[in-house]
């Protein structure tokens, strides 16, 4: 496979000159333009060129609908089956009887995993951006059962409320029994869910990459185009950067399945560029897929939850706060609102907050709300950015195709 793929590269740099009318253009005036074509696209931006974002945005956003309905056309039998599914889902959840115990089940779990895969989906695909879930969502989530556990001496938060919101149960367990293991399972299947997103989430590049491969058509993507010129210049690299890329890149193509499962188990910006790899070297999709489900929402999951728990256990959040108490001259002023927030925590965890929660108990967590609040505006920023530059690509492949033919 990887002979084959190296055979393949070199005879596309071989013919890296591109014919216009019978005449050979310089490949190095080929690329400066194309550097020039990405700098004029990533000017258009929403804080420069707000207009001409906006409306290239409405205009890629129509672009898509009319590819989809397009594709939908041709799969009338495909579109027809699900409707008939859907129709028969609805009728099973609105017609009363005995089944409807098991509709709410059911509709209760799957929102649950629907949720949480969702959110390791826009971890790992964004139009070239991804919404930080583990950051915003899931470590909170493990953080706050890890103190709720340790505070309520059990996992046996009652349904509902949790997870929206955790409540000590009336029976409470006994001090010290709580292991990490029993924490570890509580929280599994959140995690698990969110790491089938994230592999879930790393398939887009493989696909184009693989499609890319078999029909020989120039992608409409940044990255594949940078990997394509990091192949190109693979024996040249001296900067950390490309050599990092390149050291997955190789790891990925020769080792196969337990390289691509040794590069999902471990936080990995670069993981985008070995799905990139597996497509471009037409690695099976099993292949890929299955070591990256297994990376992420086994191992990598269980090792960053380890981590979040051990990080949130009481003795280390103690610790942390007399920590911070002991800081010269602004420590005591820093640990205040440390204190209250946890103190206010405890009194919700026993249901006790409408007893009166000190006003400085919700400073942290406004700060915190604050924060995904940017954190989310910026994704939807990032997206629309993606989708106008997109575009953009667009007009300017319409306007070098018309040169060509000229």
């Amino acid at each position: 496979m990887a002979e084959n793929g190296k055979n393949c590269d070199q005879r596309r740099v071989a013919m890296n000159k591109e014919q216009y009318n019978g005449n050979f253009t310089d490949p190095s005036s080929v690329n400066e333009k194309k550097r020039r074509d990405r700098e004029e696209r990533q000017n258009i931006v929403l804080w420069r060129q707000p207009l001409i974002t906006l409306q290239y945005f409405s205009l890629e956003i129509l672009v898509i609908l009319k590819e989809w309905t397009s594709k939908l056309w041709h799969r009338q039998s495909i579109v027809v089956s699900f409707l008939l599914l859907l129709a028969v889902l609805i009728a099973t959840y609105y017609v009363e009887g005995a089944h409807q115990q098991y509709v709410q089940r059911i509709e209760k779990q799957f929102l649950l995993y629907a949720y949480w895969i969702g959110l390791g989906i826009l971890s790992s695909v964004g139009l070239g951006t991804g919404l930080h879930t583990f950051l915003l969502y899931l470590g909170p989530h493990i953080a706050s059962v890890t103190l709720a556990a340790y505070e309520c001496n059990s996992v046996n938060f009652p349904e509902p409320p949790y997870p929206d919101q955790i409540i000590c149960p009336d029976e409470e367990g006994i001090e010290g029994t709580i292991s990490l293991w029993s924490i570890i399972s509580k929280v599994r299947i959140e995690a698990c869910m969110w790491g089938i997103g994230t592999a879930i989430g790393e398939l887009p590049p493989y696909f184009m990459a693989r499609a890319a491969r078999l029909s020989g058509a120039e992608p409409d993507d940044e990255e594949y185009q940078e990997f394509e010129e990091m192949l190109e210049h693979a024996e040249t690299a001296q900067d950390f950067a490309s050599r990092a890329k390149l050291a997955v890149q190789n790891l990925v193509q020769k080792v196969g399945f337990f390289g691509i499962l040794a590069c999902a188990s471990i936080p990995n910006p670069l993981f985008d560029l070995a799905g990139i790899t597996c497509g471009h070297f037409l690695v099976p999709f099993w292949t890929f897929f299955g070591a990256t489900l297994i990376g992420k929402a086994i191992i990598k999951m269980h090792i960053q939850k380890i981590f979040v728990i051990i990080t949130f256990s009481k003795h280390i959040v103690e610790q942390m706060v007399a920590f911070i108490g002991a800081v010269p001259g602004i420590g005591p002023s820093l640990q205040k609102p440390f204190q209250e927030y946890l103190e206010a925590q405890r009194q919700k965890l026993h249901h006790r907050s409408e007893m009166g929660t000190p006003q400085g108990g919700n400073w942290l967590s406004w700060m915190f709300e604050k924060l995904v609040v940017v954190m989310v505006c910026y994704f939807i920023l990032s997206i629309i950015n993606s989708m106008a530059q997109s575009y953009a690509k667009r007009i300017q492949q319409r306007v070098n195709s018309e040169e060509k033919t000229k």
